[in-house]
């Protein structure tokens, strides 16, 4: 893994972190407080700078209720893993409202593929 993958994915798991800890309803300061660090620890954490040890991310797993699976799908570039994310958010959704996300996703995907095959 090179350098720029490195930090694609630190920011990744980061952006993960932080948005556990805000659906968890917590601060900063108080996941600090569980984990036995200082506020910046994991400021740098959710900012990209620092990517967390396995003992560090099943710890942090578990201040949020979730598996460390879940915390790094969300920071995966694979599709397999995305798909599963988008599965995951659709599942507690009213069909309904499933249809309508799936055809805003339909019609962002034609978008990009359109606007891939005009830049090249």
């Amino acid at each position: 893994m090179n350098k720029t993958e490195q930090k694609r994915l630190a920011s990744n798991i980061g952006r993960a972190i932080a948005k556990q800890r805000i659906r968890s309803q917590l601060t900063q300061e108080e996941v600090a407080e569980r984990l036995g660090v200082g506020n910046e620890a994991v400021s740098r954490i959710e900012r990209g700078r620092v990517i967390p040890n396995i003992i560090r991310l099943l710890e942090l797993a578990e201040i949020f209720n979730c598996e460390a699976a879940e915390l790094l799908g969300q920071a995966s570039i694979h599709v397999d893993d995305q798909t599963h994310r988008i599965k995951t958010l659709l599942a507690p959704l009213k069909q309904r409202d499933r249809e309508l996300m799936l055809e805003l996703v339909e019609s962002l995907a034609i978008r990009f593929q359109q606007d891939e095959s005009t830049e090249k």
